[in-house]
């Protein structure tokens, strides 16, 4: 997926190898396309524990919380998913994609 995504001079994938290696479910959650205006760009990454402990970013607003809500049933029954959050939505506002964009995550168990 090209360069691994730091956010504030951290490598999220190397925390979800150091969970992963401490024991933790972790999941991946992955922006696979953006359209618009959207706050983070295709490639970002966000890790979740099955606490819903996380690190990185996907987007913003109430998104990365719905997408850590996801990602805890994703580790909970190993089905990855793909969600997509848009102003196409009733709840885009509450979701903060207020300024015209979507945006579609994939959120995978890591193994």
């Amino acid at each position: 997926m090209g360069e691994h995504a730091t956010v504030g001079g951290v490598d999220v994938l190397d925390v979800a190898e150091a969970w992963r290696k401490s024991g933790r479910d972790v999941a991946i959650a992955t922006v696979m396309e953006t359209w618009g205006s959207a706050p983070r760009p295709v490639g970002s990454h966000l890790v979740v524990d099955g606490e819903g402990n996380f690190e990185g970013s996907v987007s913003g607003g109430c998104v990365e919380g719905a997408v850590v809500g996801e990602a805890i049933e994703v580790i909970g029954d190993g089905k990855p998913r793909m969600l997509e959050f848009g102003v196409a939505d009733e709840t885009a506002w509450r979701v903060g994609l207020s300024c015209g964009g979507r945006i579609r995550v994939y959120v995978e168990k890591l193994a």
